[in-house]
């Protein structure tokens, strides 16, 4: 069999002729990407052409690209959301989409430090697993032999809420998980995971990390791949076996289940897999109660080819981890999708993580560009639809803004994603990930912008008052040497009354202060997660700050358009801001979160 034009590999023709289908699929839409935009465009259109939000620019039944360029706004979640609260709130008109509104997906991002409600519809479903369908014979062209073992993946649903109309709201991958299409998804031996569903589908994270994790240790020999979703997910899971090795080991010794995992169903699918091994047992612990930790992945887990983590944008600080850990595995980072739209994959999977591109494909949406140019943004209005870049027309090396339409009833939605064109697969640009717009720090799933952690300053500083203590200066650092991650706030204060000043429990309220006024993301992903710290507070001797500005100046910047960063990551500057530390404090409790009813 030849290899697919335009899909070429060192190892060799497509795995089976179901790949090669695939692989032509893949090669014929990225050479038709201008006419496969039209034609998607169109089809969005003529379905939603009588939806209450495209009558109201009157396009009257348009479906070409000029009309709606010029009479459809571009839009964020704050012009949508008076929409959106009113189909949360029961109104079952056709607002976006023609089609009946199947549940909301709740986006990472937030909006008045709640997850962003995205509407969607029954056939999105269909229209992602399209692309998950794609990435698998991509895969088998640079790795052989994935049929002929299983993947070790860390995969979990987090908790979900209903909204007042009845309609559920909760994460992307939780719906594909809770899906059929997931659940009785047809053999596949180069998709063989070794956690059984029922494993995935507990809400518990420890019973289902637990689970999944003795899972993987059973079948050590055969798992020629690990990963989760995130690279913090897969570090987080590393860290859960250095805490649990013990138990773990334990039950594979004497064939039975700890008791902590109580679900019946995962109690009775392990059961039928879980039988006394005094050898593996004796393994496992020989390996885990060592302090050398180095390669422990590649040390228990010895087949495995690569890791199939995202390492790019917030995840690229665990790369070292993940490489101390693996012995150096390739990274893996398969495709590119958010909670309102699945764009595309990586068509060179086993690229060094800093090269990583994901070639958008044309079929999944209608995709357009605002040049990305800080020094002279792009001016948007909704009285004035701005000049926007078609999929076929962006230019390499330039930066952009994603803009989506979506089957689903997004209209020119910017998804806040800023994206680097590095090269084009035939006709179909390749676009490096390059950073979430406006986000200041982010460990796992949360992303908090400074005007986010600049109101939890000021709540958690109200509480210096009363010590005549005021804040001069704050930036902050996402620490991802601790598992999990957590948030570091560096503070220099100016304590008025030497003799009362804040103690030791008065800042570490200050630390609590701060995560509760943080978004309900990261407040999820601290109380039911688990996948982040305790926020800390470090503070710093008087002058700190000045020794930063003229560490900075040093370095070429301006005296004048000086201003202290809000966010560092740059090596040096943290390590003179820790070498100024003067008390360490933490949050000493997790702030409130609950799962409740939108209202």
């Amino acid at each position: 069999m030849a290899i697919v034009s335009g899909l070429s590999s060192p190892l060799g023709p497509p795995a089976c002729e179901k790949d090669a289908k695939v692989l032509q699929f893949i090669d014929d839409m990225t050479k038709n990407i201008d006419p496969e935009q039209v034609k998607v465009l169109a089809e969005i259109l003529t379905r939603n052409a009588n939806t209450e939000y495209l009558r109201r620019f009157n396009i009257n039944g348009a479906i070409d690209r000029e009309t709606f360029k010029s009479k459809v706004p571009v839009v964020t979640y704050e012009d949508l959301k008076p929409d959106i609260d009113r189909i949360a709130n029961g109104d079952r008109s056709p607002i976006f989409s023609s089609h009946p509104i199947s549940e909301f997906l709740t986006s990472s991002g937030t909006s008045a430090g709640e997850r962003k409600l995205m509407p969607t519809i029954a056939d999105e479903l269909e229209r992602r697993q399209k692309l998950y369908n794609l990435l698998q014979p991509v895969m088998n062209l640079y790795v052989p032999g994935l049929d002929k073992g299983k993947g070790l993946y860390f995969l979990f649903i987090k908790a979900e809420t209903k909204t007042p109309s009845g309609l559920v709201a909760r994460p992307v991958l939780t719906s594909y998980y809770k899906s059929e299409q997931f659940k009785t998804r047809p053999y596949d031996p180069y998709n063989v995971y070794t956690s059984p569903n029922e494993t995935i589908l507990c809400v518990d994270s420890f019973q289902s990390m637990y689970s999944q994790m003795l899972c993987g240790l059973l079948m050590r020999e055969e798992v020629l791949r690990v990963g989760a979703v995130f690279a913090s997910g897969l570090l987080r899971a590393i860290r859960f076996l250095q805490l649990n090795w013990k138990q773990l080991s334990q039950d594979i010794a004497s064939g039975t289940l700890n008791p902590r995992v109580s679900d019946p169903s995962i109690r009775n699918c392990i059961s039928q897999i879980l039988k006394p091994n005094p050898q593996l047992a004796e393994f496992v612990a020989k390996e885990c109660e060592g302090e050398n930790w180095e390669g422990i992945i590649t040390r228990i887990w010895p087949n495995t080819k690569h890791l199939d983590v995202i390492v790019t944008g917030a995840m690229a600080q665990y790369i070292p981890t993940l490489d101390y850990y693996s012995g150096g595995l390739p990274k893996v980072c398969t495709m590119y999708a958010s909670s309102e739209c699945y764009f595309g994959l990586n068509l060179n999977p086993l690229c060094k993580p800093c090269e990583v591109c994901y070639t958008i494909m044309p079929n999944m949406g209608y995709f357009e560009f605002i040049p990305h140019d800080p020094v002279n943004p792009v001016q948007i209005s909704r009285d004035s639809p701005p000049h926007l870049v078609d999929l076929a027309d962006v230019e390499i090396g330039k930066e952009y803004e994603l803009v989506i339409t979506t089957y689903a009833g997004l209209c020119r939605y910017r998804v806040g994603d800023i994206l680097q064109v590095t090269g084009f697969h035939n006709s179909a640009p390749q676009f490096k990930f390059v950073r979430r717009k406006n986000v200041l720090l982010s460990i796992d799933s949360d992303k908090t912008d400074e005007s986010e952690l600049h109101t939890a300053i000021e709540n958690a500083t109200a509480l210096l008052r009363p010590y005549d203590t005021t804040l001069v200066e704050y930036t902050s650092f996402a620490d991802t040497k601790t598992i999990p991650g957590h948030y570091v706030i560096y503070w220099e204060l100016l304590v008025k009354d030497p003799a009362n000043p804040p103690s030791d429990d008065v800042l570490n309220q200050c630390c609590l202060a701060m995560e509760q006024s943080l978004n309900s993301v990261y407040r999820q992903c601290r109380v039911a997660d688990n996948s982040i710290g305790p926020l800390e507070i470090r503070v710093v001797k008087n002058g700190t700050f000045e020794e930063l500005m003229d560490y900075a100046i040093s370095r070429g910047a301006s005296i004048n358009q000086y201003k202290a960063p809000r966010c560092v990551n740059f090596t040096p500057i943290v390590e003179l801001l820790d070498s100024r530390v003067i008390s360490v404090n933490f949050s000493p409790k997790a702030p409130h979160w609950t799962p409740e009813r939108r209202r």
